[in-house]
């Protein structure tokens, strides 16, 4: 399988939610959604890659905060 056959599993597991969850997101049926599956569109390709670069840099902003409160105390 290549990378465009699996994006839509892998952003779903990254951000815990399902496929019916995402379509509501994107504002599209969750029929399409799971169209995506064998003919992804290239806008929706960089959507779910953008979604999953959101999600990497909130945690390791999450991380930068604990870090600054602890060197803080």
């Amino acid at each position: 399988m290549n990378e465009e056959k699996n994006i839509v599993k892998q952003v779903c597991a990254e951000l815990g939610i399902t496929q019916k969850e995402l379509a509501e997101k994107f504002g599209i049926s969750t029929s399409a959604i799971s169209q995506w599956n064998e003919d992804i569109p290239k806008t929706a390709q960089v959507a779910l890659e953008l979604l999953m670069e959101n999600k990497k840099l909130k945690n390791d902003l999450n991380i930068i905060k604990k870090a600054h409160e602890i060197l803080h105390r």
